[in-house]
């Protein structure tokens, strides 16, 4: 038998540990949901081109090399000029030189100093794109590192396919949620899982950014203007846009 104040705190005690362990634990259901991914294209016509454009020049006389160098660039500077470019838009972006050597046979063989320089145009009349790249390859550009096509309005474009994106999750998300008998509610979280363009021209020997994912929604925007000169069909370039998108399953 336990009495006195040693007894009464037992009682208290016991009687606190069965009043906390009737207390109900809430449980919080949760609901279904469905998850979707949305991708668009919107296909635009480009507006300008950015070429990328290398000069290598090589004499064991380092100043020799370097003149040849510079004149070259000169005629393209000057090429540019001609076609009405803005030198703003013309910028020497790399400059190196290097000795090189061959080894064979434990011998050292001294080939020369290599010059090499990077001119990046941007071209905003696409017109004078095949006239421009003819006259500067006559003209001593012996690399063409990159053609890339773009839109100066990639923000416009790429909301477009950020807001086809959304539509396309919701429909998708519609569809299978029917097959179920069901439909789908409202958006508990939404994501943008990817984002960018690309031009069919390609960059730098001829890779190009681009996504290989199947696309629920493309969309053209204009068609491509004619030209008066050459082959050159500037064609499309591809603003695409994707989100991933969790709906409320009802």
């Amino acid at each position: 038998m336990i009495s006195g104040k040693l007894g009464n705190a037992f009682l208290v005690g016991l009687t606190l540990f069965i009043v906390a362990a009737v207390v109900p634990v809430p449980v919080r259901a949760e609901g279904g949901h469905v998850n979707v991914t949305g991708d668009a294209d919107v296909r635009v016509v480009p507006d300008e081109v950015v070429i990328t454009l290398g000069v290598e020049t090589s004499d064991k006389d380092m100043s020799i090399a370097k003149s040849q160098n510079d004149e070259r660039i000169k005629k393209v500077l000057a090429i540019t000029e001609a076609h009405g470019i803005d030198p703003k838009y013309v910028q020497t972006e790399y400059i190196n030189i290097e000795p090189r050597y061959r080894y064979e046979n434990d011998h050292e063989e001294f080939l020369g100093y290599f010059v090499r320089k990077t001119v990046v145009i941007t071209l905003k009349d696409i017109s004078k794109f095949e006239s421009l790249l003819s006259s500067v390859l006559e003209a001593g550009v012996n690399f063409v590192h990159g053609i890339e096509f773009r839109t100066t309005e990639l923000r416009k474009y790429r909301d477009q396919a950020r807001a086809l994106a959304i539509k396309a999750a919701r429909e998708k998300a519609d569809a299978l949620a029917s097959e179920l008998g069901q439909k789908a509610g409202k958006a508990l979280s939404i994501n943008e899982s990817h984002g960018g363009w690309w031009s069919s021209y390609g960059s730098s020997w001829g890779s190009r950014w681009g996504s290989n994912v199947a696309q629920n929604v493309v969309q053209n925007v204009g068609e491509a203007p004619p030209t008066d000169e050459g082959t050159l069909a500037p064609g499309q370039i591809t603003v695409n846009a994707s989100v991933n998108v969790d709906f409320e399953l009802n």
